[in-house]
Protein backbone atom coordinates (compact mmCIF):
# COMPACT_ATOMS: atom_id res chain seq x y z
CA UNK A 1 0.00 0.00 0.00
CA UNK A 2 1.50 3.13 -0.81
CA UNK A 3 2.29 5.73 1.52
CA UNK A 4 0.05 8.73 0.91
CA UNK A 5 -2.88 5.45 1.08
CA UNK A 6 -1.86 5.10 4.57
CA UNK A 7 -1.69 8.11 5.82
CA UNK A 8 -5.30 8.95 4.06
CA UNK A 9 -6.30 5.22 6.25
CA UNK A 10 -5.02 6.95 9.54
CA UNK A 11 -6.36 10.41 9.13
CA UNK A 12 -9.34 8.45 8.58
CA UNK A 13 -9.58 5.71 11.63
CA UNK A 14 -8.75 8.99 13.90
CA UNK A 15 -11.82 11.31 12.28
CA UNK A 16 -14.00 8.52 12.53
CA UNK A 17 -12.32 7.49 16.27
CA UNK A 18 -13.50 11.41 17.46
CA UNK A 19 -17.01 10.86 15.79
CA UNK A 20 -17.49 8.24 18.10
CA UNK A 21 -16.19 9.70 21.31
CA UNK A 22 -18.21 13.08 20.34
CA UNK A 23 -21.19 10.08 19.77
CA UNK A 24 -20.88 8.70 22.56
CA UNK A 25 -20.33 12.02 24.96
CA UNK A 26 -23.65 13.42 23.38
CA UNK A 27 -25.76 10.18 24.04
CA UNK A 28 -24.70 10.76 27.45
CA UNK A 29 -25.52 14.12 28.05
CA UNK A 30 -28.86 13.08 26.22
CA UNK A 31 -29.46 9.95 29.15
CA UNK A 32 -28.63 12.52 31.66
CA UNK A 33 -30.80 15.34 30.67
CA UNK A 34 -33.32 12.52 29.99
CA UNK A 35 -32.50 11.28 33.48
CA UNK A 36 -32.74 15.04 35.21
CA UNK A 37 -36.29 14.98 32.93
CA UNK A 38 -37.53 11.50 34.90
CA UNK A 39 -36.95 13.28 38.11
CA UNK A 40 -38.80 15.94 37.89
CA UNK A 41 -42.60 15.97 40.65
CA UNK A 42 -44.43 18.60 41.02
CA UNK A 43 -48.29 19.27 43.07
CA UNK A 44 -50.85 20.90 40.48
CA UNK A 45 -54.15 22.88 42.41
CA UNK A 46 -57.26 21.84 41.41
CA UNK A 47 -59.84 24.91 42.46
CA UNK A 48 -63.54 25.04 42.55
CA UNK A 49 -65.49 25.82 39.08
CA UNK A 50 -65.70 29.01 38.33
CA UNK A 51 -62.66 30.50 41.02
CA UNK A 52 -62.18 33.60 39.94
CA UNK A 53 -58.19 33.88 38.60
CA UNK A 54 -57.45 36.30 41.25
CA UNK A 55 -58.54 34.05 43.84
CA UNK A 56 -56.56 31.51 41.91
CA UNK A 57 -53.19 33.98 41.94
CA UNK A 58 -53.95 35.08 46.02
CA UNK A 59 -53.58 31.03 46.38
CA UNK A 60 -50.43 31.07 44.57
CA UNK A 61 -48.86 33.51 46.50
CA UNK A 62 -49.71 32.57 49.90
CA UNK A 63 -48.83 29.09 49.59
CA UNK A 64 -45.25 30.06 47.80
CA UNK A 65 -43.47 30.28 51.13
CA UNK A 66 -43.13 26.49 51.62
CA UNK A 67 -39.58 25.28 51.48
CA UNK A 68 -38.41 23.46 48.30
CA UNK A 69 -42.78 23.89 47.36
CA UNK A 70 -41.56 26.37 44.04
CA UNK A 71 -44.64 27.88 41.79
CA UNK A 72 -44.07 27.20 38.47
CA UNK A 73 -44.10 30.16 35.80
CA UNK A 74 -47.79 31.52 35.06
CA UNK A 75 -49.09 31.48 31.62
CA UNK A 76 -48.26 34.75 29.84
CA UNK A 77 -52.54 35.31 29.30
CA UNK A 78 -54.27 34.33 32.29
CA UNK A 79 -57.87 34.15 32.37
CA UNK A 80 -60.45 30.87 33.19
CA UNK A 81 -58.79 28.70 30.20
CA UNK A 82 -54.99 29.17 30.69
CA UNK A 83 -55.29 29.23 34.25
CA UNK A 84 -56.93 25.99 34.58
CA UNK A 85 -53.83 23.82 36.01
CA UNK A 86 -52.02 26.69 35.48
CA UNK A 87 -51.51 26.63 39.94
CA UNK A 88 -48.67 24.12 39.85
CA UNK A 89 -45.46 23.96 42.20
CA UNK A 90 -42.39 22.52 41.63
CA UNK A 91 -41.29 19.80 44.15
CA UNK A 92 -38.55 17.84 43.13
CA UNK A 93 -36.87 18.49 46.76
CA UNK A 94 -40.05 18.64 49.03
CA UNK A 95 -39.95 16.40 52.02
CA UNK A 96 -42.99 14.64 53.41
CA UNK A 97 -43.12 17.60 55.79
CA UNK A 98 -42.97 20.12 53.09
CA UNK A 99 -45.88 18.30 51.12
CA UNK A 100 -48.06 18.54 54.49
CA UNK A 101 -47.53 22.28 54.74
CA UNK A 102 -48.26 22.95 51.12
CA UNK A 103 -51.69 20.57 51.76
CA UNK A 104 -52.38 23.04 54.98
CA UNK A 105 -52.22 26.21 53.24
CA UNK A 106 -54.00 25.29 50.70
CA UNK A 107 -56.97 23.77 52.78
CA UNK A 108 -57.60 27.43 54.47
CA UNK A 109 -59.07 28.35 50.92
CA UNK A 110 -62.73 27.02 50.44
CA UNK A 111 -61.92 27.40 46.92
CA UNK A 112 -59.53 24.79 46.52
CA UNK A 113 -60.72 21.15 45.60
CA UNK A 114 -57.62 19.65 45.91
CA UNK A 115 -54.13 19.06 44.89
CA UNK A 116 -53.05 16.71 42.58
CA UNK A 117 -49.48 15.33 42.85
CA UNK A 118 -47.47 14.22 39.49
CA UNK A 119 -44.26 13.39 38.15
CA UNK A 120 -42.67 12.89 34.88
CA UNK A 121 -42.59 9.02 34.90
CA UNK A 122 -46.77 8.51 34.79
CA UNK A 123 -47.37 7.26 31.52
CA UNK A 124 -50.85 9.63 31.26
CA UNK A 125 -53.05 6.69 30.85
Amino acid sequence: MPESSRAVSRVLAAAGAVALAAGLAGGLAGCAKFDAALGQQWVTVDFQPSTPVATMLKVRAACSHIPNVVPEALPRTQNQVTMDGAVTYQTNDATDANLAQLQQCLQRFPSVAGMDPGDSGEDGS
